[in-house]
């Protein structure tokens, strides 16, 4: 019975797909596993008590640094997601309708060219641009629009979000582009055959389109930007902690692995209800614009 049904076509297929399925499986699973267990310990510097305990998700929910820092982290999270997609619409826009398709490949080129440079790199020429003595204050004085150089635009949370929606802007503009590509150009000319404005024929028929790829771009910014601490330790100052370095923190330099295991649970389950709550309200717009 089981040669027969590995001789099968959908058995072919299930070996084919068994290896990168077990293998992909083992790398998430293990970790999550083994962070989740860990959730429920307790760690006193090197010793570790594998002693089942809520006393970490307590020590949570009765600190309000967790919450504050959680609750920053989701904004900035947010109000990155929110800049990259709306800066990245009219790029992949253009670039879809606008440009010649022989010269697509090359605009396509030219956007992934910031992934050549290392994250750091990039981050730190953002402290380059955004400092004290920085390109744009430097640039603002010798024109003569301010007196002295601006403060809030580095150390801060601002300085974290513009670093961050840089960094992810190809990110956006490439899922947005590739949902933009598939729309079949005759449902646009008969729009507008039969009566309707370019505005409410991009309002009706290419937005509505071009929502898989919006909700791809707003899932792949938004995701693991909660989870960056390298642009928050860099640029954000001490007013610019997100609760990703709070877990490097009981990581590595208290030494409390359980505490920062708890930790990224919470965040992950709040990332999780976030993205799922996003999704399900963009599916009943859908369907009530359908």
């Amino acid at each position: 019975m089981l040669s027969k049904f590995l001789s099968s076509e959908n058995g072919r297929g299930l070996l084919m797909v068994s290896p990168p399925f077990l293998y992909a499986l083992l790398l998430m699973a293990f970790p999550l596993i083994a962070i989740f267990l860990f959730s429920f310990w307790t760690q006193d510097f090197m010793t570790l008590d594998t002693t089942f305990t809520l006393n970490n998700y307590r020590e949570i929910a009765e600190k309000p640094i967790y919450g504050a820092l959680l609750q920053r982290s989701l904004f900035v999270s947010a109000s990155v997601t929110a800049v990259t997609v709306l800066l990245a619409f009219p790029v992949a826009y253009f670039l879809s309708f606008h440009v010649r398709p022989d010269r697509k490949s090359l605009w396509l080129f030219l956007i992934t060219i910031p992934f050549w440079t290392s994250y750091l790199i990039r981050v730190f020429l953002w402290k380059v641009i955004l400092g004290y003595n920085g390109v744009i204050n430097t640039g603002l004085i010798n024109v003569g629009l301010i007196d002295e150089p601006l403060t809030f635009i580095l150390y801060n949370v601002n300085a974290v979000i513009i670093t961050l929606a840089h960094a992810f802007a190809p990110f956006a503009i490439l899922p947005i582009f590739v949902a933009l590509e598939k729309i079949d150009r005759s449902l646009l000319e008969a729009s507008q055959d039969l009566g309707e404005s370019k505005f409410m024929t991009f309002m009706r028929i290419t937005l509505p389109l071009a929502m898989p790829g919006v909700v791809g771009a707003v899932l792949i910014v938004f995701i693991p930007t909660i989870g960056d601490y390298v642009t928050p330790e860099l640029m954000g100052g001490a007013g610019g902690k997100l609760i990703a370095n709070m877990i490097q923190t009981q990581f590595l330099a208290l030494n409390n692995a359980p505490l920062g295991a708890a930790l990224a649970i919470v965040a992950m389950l709040c990332v999780t209800a976030i993205s799922l709550t996003f999704v399900l309200i963009n599916r009943r717009w859908l369907k009530g614009r359908s």
